[in-house]
């Protein structure tokens, strides 16, 4: 699975009762949509074709991708899979070739009208979470841009990601046998070697992206990178 798909695949089912008593995640997840909009307002044409941490898409790639996202709903994500022959990949390609505009400046304004969207596939409520927040250092690390995310937000998004299983875009088996402990908000998860650092790295390392490693330490590092 590329390390696109680790993002917002995870666990296309039905909710339960205590999932849906995670509302609370869209004022976060909306915080994070706009945030992006506003460190992407003045980005020029060069930069919207960065590549991006997702590899085969650019910056403009990714927008475009959330853009889709937000616009999804529970019946859409499920039409549109079977659509697309229940292959991830395509599914996604449809997405991103149906939002991104020629004009990325476009691309950008359809993020910003669909910020404050409550939709979503049939997954958790903190798959938006994840969504945001690793898409979004897709796009701000090869661009330079940096942000600092509320803590919460990283560490609802890091203890999905663990429990999540890789066959819907999760580190379930990635970290079994690991104990994660963010440095920087006193949480440890799992058993095992140590792999330590800060929330967001964690969180990005568990989503298969590389560049996050260097970030990290602890005897259960190696192990963590081998598996990515």
């Amino acid at each position: 699975m590329s390390s696109r798909d680790a993002v917002g695949l995870q666990w296309w089912r039905v909710q339960s009762a205590e999932e849906v008593a995670v509302n609370d995640v869209w004022p976060l997840v909306h915080a994070e949509r706009a945030a992006l909009v506003g460190d992407l307002e003045s980005l020029d044409d060069g930069q919207w074709e960065e590549p991006s941490l997702c590899s085969g898409w650019t910056v403009h790639d990714v927008v475009a991708h959330l853009v889709d996202t937000a616009r999804t709903t529970r019946l859409g994500f499920l039409l549109g899979l079977a659509g697309a022959r229940f292959d991830f990949d395509r599914q996604n390609a449809r997405g991103v070739e149906r939002e991104r505009c020629a004009s990325p400046r476009d691309t950008l304004e359809r993020l910003r009208q669909a910020a404050a969207r409550t939709s979503t596939p049939p997954a958790p409520l903190d798959s938006r979470l994840v969504e945001e927040i690793v898409h979004g250092e897709d796009i701000r690390r090869p661009l330079g841009i940096a942000r600092s995310y509320p803590r919460e937000a990283v560490v609802r998004s890091l203890r999905l990601q663990v429990r999540t299983p890789a066959s819907f875009g999760g580190a379930r088996e990635l970290v079994a046998r690991t104990r994660l402990t963010a440095s920087d908000a006193g949480l440890s998860i799992g058993e095992g070697p140590e792999v330590c650092g800060p929330a967001l790295s964690l969180l990005l390392a568990v989503s298969r992206r590389r560049v996050a490693l260097d970030d990290l330490g602890g005897p259960g590092l190696s192990a963590l990178a081998a598996g990515i």
